[in-house]
């Protein structure tokens, strides 16, 4: 499977351009040949138009949907459209909605992201999502989680119990945290056994600097692709047939206690002092 990945500099609450420069950047992915294309997080309006966000997100989805859903049948190709914010006029909330479609143009599944990034006041303005969502593509099982998610093991492995062998990951990631971008996609990787695609947006937005480095992970950690600080387009070509053998060598799945995992915490352990929640 040939998966690119389109890392993507967009301008921060310009959906018009955005959607316009992406459209561009998905055509050429695709006429270089790709089974998948990906994008990265919120890549319609970038990380994030505070000020007017309810009037900037994709009001209903429908133009995110038709311009993905025309692009996976034109070239019929397999289209993880990233995530999108998103307005809904029925609720009036804003969610950060990842849409993917098979070749035919059909939709595969959308994915609202689960873990909000409160530290950047994410959590005040998208509603969060509850949801794994798996799919299949070419025959090849996948999840998709969206930036901070990757910060969260437990909803990692959860998604992966489901049987998957390749993740998606979108992503606004700083360049500050670059180093933690890097190890924490090979670690959800090795633990999981399974190949992870993570895109990351590029140059700056709301002050922020973004760290590029696009990556595609195989199971043992190795490092397919990875990109530099600029917009670029990505590929590695997956051959999931070493899956078998690389979880035979070290079972993990086989070897969980997750009964162990199951047990409550007593609830003087589950505690979180003033303190400690600063470091959290």
């Amino acid at each position: 499977m040939k998966i690119k990945l389109i890392q993507m500099d967009m301008k921060l609450g310009e959906p018009e351009y955005n959607y316009r420069h992406g459209e561009i950047l998905v055509c050429r992915a695709a006429e270089e040949g790709a089974d998948v294309i990906c994008l990265p997080e919120t890549w319609n309006v970038g990380f994030f138009p505070k000020e007017n966000l309810k009037e900037l997100a994709d009001r209903d989805g429908k133009k995110t949907y038709h311009l993905l859903e025309t692009l996976a049948s034109k070239y019929s190709v397999n289209l993880v459209g990233g995530s999108a914010a998103l307005y809904h006029s029925r609720e009036n909330r804003v969610t950060n909605t990842g849409m993917i479609f098979h070749r035919s143009g059909e939709m595969a599944a959308s994915y609202d992201k689960v873990h909000l990034f409160s530290n950047m006041g994410e959590d005040r303005y998208f509603h969060p999502g509850n949801q794994i969502k798996t799919f299949s593509l070419d025959g090849i099982k996948c999840g998709m989680v969206i930036c901070y998610d990757i910060r969260f093991p437990e909803w990692i492995r959860k998604t992966v119990l489901e049987g998957i062998q390749l993740l998606f990951v979108s992503a606004q990631w700083p360049e500050s945290r670059l180093n933690h971008w890097r190890i924490l996609n090979q670690a959800r990787a090795i633990e999981n056994q399974v190949f992870v695609a993570a895109v990351n947006s590029c140059g700056r937005g709301e002050g922020v600097r973004y760290a590029g480095h696009s990556m595609i992970v195989d199971p043992v950690g190795n490092i397919l692709a990875e990109g530099g600080d600029k917009e670029e387009i990505l590929t590695a070509d997956l051959d999931f047939s070493q899956l078998g053998a690389i979880r035979r060598e070290i079972p993990v799945f086989d070897d969980r206690r997750e009964r162990l995992y199951l047990e409550s915490i007593p609830k003087r352990e589950r505690r979180v002092t003033s303190a400690q929640q600063r470091f959290l």
